[in-house]
């Protein structure tokens, strides 16, 4: 792989030299100097061997995705032109086409991705036909090796053949495949382990027994296999949970939100073009429901009140007013009941449609909700509910939103709160910008009507 990178690097330079001064792509070639360009070739041999192997880009991947090395391979390739650009900068005598530099970085990409691609393919082609294995044993809980066998059947292309079961629980193993070791002596697992060649071994314990660990790690202490941890975080990872490295030291992320850097970026972009939109096309709608207000009853227009959004602020939400005058005044925040005497008439066919919720525009084009995500609470019942719903404050990972998947999945007004929580976290989960346009789709095709028009 590193001599077929080297040589595909190659080819890039030379066929970005071949097109600016030996093509018509380009027209009057520039005065330029060969030698030049033969070295800046060697040095983009050192940078670049040096770089991908300095960044460890060669390790061995089987238990990667493709996905990961073209990410790996893109951060490799952009730190190595920064440093071939800094030794131009320096060496100042080497003078070169920018259009030349500019193509030669985008063949190599290229290049690059398409022989890993190809590199890859063929390894999961020779694999999945019983070609190129790593022979692994299995050390752990039944339940635990039995989801790790299951998940490894369905990824075959990665080569990694299960040859033996070492259980360290009392659970019966006998229904299991033929082709499968069972072997419950450590001294018998040694032995066996050496004639049968195996190359690696899954721990695959859940976490109260991880301190077993140690003492698997002993008994394999004098044997030259892999050995990988597999731990049980199911229970535990929540919200995009992964691995970190830093300065050395592992980091599990138990929960985060998957909204950061350009995720973050397209939310806001698909909150501004479409509220904007919206907002301009709704104005005479809302303007007519102003009028209809301040005729029907007594009070402000506009209801502002206090909810909770991402990471717990809190911001002032807008809604058109659907009750009397300060309705709350005698009994507090609370949910209002069916035919509740402090909803207005014009207010309970707002709410009926939904209709009060669009000053909720505003707020989303402030940055305090988007228009997708799970639906803001006031901070006084946040506080109850926190105490009896698991979970709940992790919905507050994102931006609170004017429509979300509980909501367009029945679970709005008074219903289940418990199901909606399961609802939100599954949203933010998976979240997508193509799931946010399902989600808005749905609300538009579902109409406006709300039939458990209970609010706050």
């Amino acid at each position: 792989m590193r001599l077929s990178d080297l040589l595909f690097v190659s080819g890039a330079w030379w066929l970005a030299y071949g097109l600016r001064f030996h093509s018509a792509l380009f027209a009057s070639p520039e005065n330029h100097l060969f030698r030049h360009y033969v070295v800046a070739w060697v040095i983009i041999l050192l940078v670049w061997g040096g770089v991908f192997e300095f960044l460890d880009f060669y390790r061995p991947r089987r238990l990667s995705t493709h996905w990961q090395e073209v990410l790996d391979l893109i951060k490799c390739s952009a730190l190595a032109l920064l440093i071939f650009l800094t030794v131009l900068f320096l060496v100042r005598e080497i003078v070169l086409s920018r259009i030349v530099v500019v193509l030669f970085w985008t063949a190599s990409l290229f290049f690059l991705n398409v022989s890993h691609l190809v590199m890859r393919g063929g390894l999961r082609f020779v694999r999945r036909h019983g070609y190129n294995l790593r022979h692994m044993v299995i050390v752990g809980t039944r339940e635990q090796s039995e989801r790790l066998l299951e998940n490894l059947a369905m990824y075959r292309h990665l080569g990694q053949r299960i040859v033996g079961l070492f259980p360290i629980d009392d659970a019966a193993w006998t229904d299991r495949r033929s082709d499968l070791r069972i072997i419950k002596d450590p001294g018998e697992l040694l032995t066996w382990m050496r004639t049968a060649r195996v190359d690696g071994v899954f721990v695959a314990l859940p976490l109260e027994q991880s301190l077993r660990l140690r003492e698997i790690q002993e008994w394999l202490a004098d044997e030259p296999v892999d050995l990988y941890f597999v731990p049980d975080l199911g229970n535990l990872a929540r919200l995009h949970g992964n691995v970190e490295e830093f300065d050395g030291i592992q980091i599990i992320s138990l929960q985060v939100s998957g909204l950061y850097g350009w995720n973050s970026v397209l939310k806001r972009g698909l909150d501004l073009l479409i509220g904007t939109v919206v907002l301009c096309l709704s104005l005479p709608t809302m303007l007519l429901i102003a009028l209809a207000i301040k005729l029907t009853s007594a009070g402000p227009v506009l209801y502002r009140q206090q909810r909770m959004g991402l990471d717990g602020r809190r911001f002032e939400m807008l809604k058109f007013r659907t009750m009397i005058d300060d309705a709350e005044g005698e009994t507090g925040p609370i949910w209002s009941a069916d035919d509740d005497p402090r909803v207005t008439t014009v207010g309970r066919w707002l709410r009926w449609t939904s209709l009060d919720e669009l000053p909720q525009l505003i707020n989303v084009l402030r940055g305090e909700m988007s228009l997708v995500g799970p639906r803001p609470e006031r901070p006084p019942l946040i506080e109850e509910f926190r105490k009896t719903v698991p979970k709940y404050m992790l919905r507050h990972k994102v931006k609170a939103g004017m429509t979300g998947w509980a909501q367009v999945n029945g679970w709005r007004g008074n219903t289940s709160l418990e199901r909606r929580i399961e609802y939100d976290l599954d949203y933010i989960e998976n979240w997508s910008i193509r799931r946010d346009l399902k989600i808005l789709a749905l609300t538009l095709l579902g109409g406006f009507r709300n039939d458990r028009a209970t609010h706050l």
